[in-house]
């Protein structure tokens, strides 16, 4: 009797993934991982839940890979093959690419030691290297927070300003003075769609010690409001430090799933952070065929 797929459930900061072990592209080959079974994977009532799908794949097998990574398509062997829980592709994900990684460890695939000077892995973002942190967790260099204007998100009746970053994916970071944890998350906030033609993550930030921390809440394109959110991450802390006349400088992150901490320099910026495996097990046949 041929078995049937393999799932992990993981999350980066209570930002959680059906995670896909698919190293030879033969498993969810083709037209399998469509936009509809990818929402009927993490839908949270019918399916096994998750903020998106990650599927390990071998940089080989992705068609798109070439176009996505460039001149550095032969140095990626593994490529994270995002979607967001809407079925849509997903450039990057912060959180996801360290629960990537560490999943390629737990399957065996990749050897967690040899990862501390970190593993170079396709994105459709393009590269982005990932390792191993000494102290637990794993870490990853985002690249350059680079900004491209000024927008405002509403919500709730009220207009929050922002700073538009781009971390391979587009952010609006909103400095506020109001309680994040009394916010309405549940809609989605209006933007300027000129501004963000692709639709925009929208953090809402809270700063606790200027330049150095801050507290967050976002919503995801595609998702909704979720526990955390690694690019927004790097792109809220960017705005702090640009709100203190800065583009350099080390900013802890507090998200409602846990805690992050975000370096930026003048070259790039690096993200750091927990990767958790809750479970593993295969999809039964009688949901597939349903």
């Amino acid at each position: 009797m041929t078995a049937t797929p393999r799932v992990l459930i993981g999350h980066g900061t209570e930002n959680d993934f059906v995670v896909l072990p698919d190293p030879d592209g033969s498993v969810w080959a083709g037209n399998r991982l469509d936009a509809a079974m990818v929402r009927r994977l993490c839908d949270r009532r019918a399916g096994l839940g998750g903020d998106g799908v990650l599927r390990l794949v071998r940089t080989e097998h992705v068609p798109d890979a070439a176009a996505a990574l460039g001149a550095d398509l032969a140095a990626c062997e593994w490529f994270m093959d995002h979607r967001n829980a809407d079925g849509s592709y997903a450039e990057m994900c912060g959180n996801g690419i360290r629960l990537f990684l560490h999943a390629l460890v737990e399957e065996g695939l990749v050897d967690r030691a040899a990862c501390t000077d970190g593993l170079l892995v396709g994105t459709r973002g393009g590269p982005r290297r990932v390792g191993a942190a000494p102290e637990g967790g794993y870490w990853v260099d985002m690249g350059p927070a680079r900004e491209f204007g000024r927008g405002a998100a509403e919500l709730g009746g009220r207009t929050f300003p922002g700073l538009a970053v781009s971390m391979g994916n587009p952010h609006l970071a909103a400095l506020t003075d109001v309680d994040v944890d009394t916010l309405d998350l549940t809609a989605k906030p209006r933007v300027d769609e000129e501004l963000f033609p692709d639709g925009v993550n929208v953090e809402l930030i809270n700063v606790l010690e200027p330049g150095a921390h801050i507290r967050l809440r976002v919503f995801e394109r595609g998702v909704g409001e979720t526990r955390s959110c690694g690019t927004g991450a790097c792109a809220a802390a960017y705005a702090a430090l640009v709100a203190e006349g800065r583009r350099e400088g080390t900013v802890v992150v507090d998200v409602p799933g846990g805690r992050l901490s975000v370096r930026i320099d003048a070259r790039t910026t690096v993200l750091t952070g927990p990767a958790v495996l809750v479970s593993t097990g295969a999809l039964a046949r009688e949901w597939l065929a349903a």
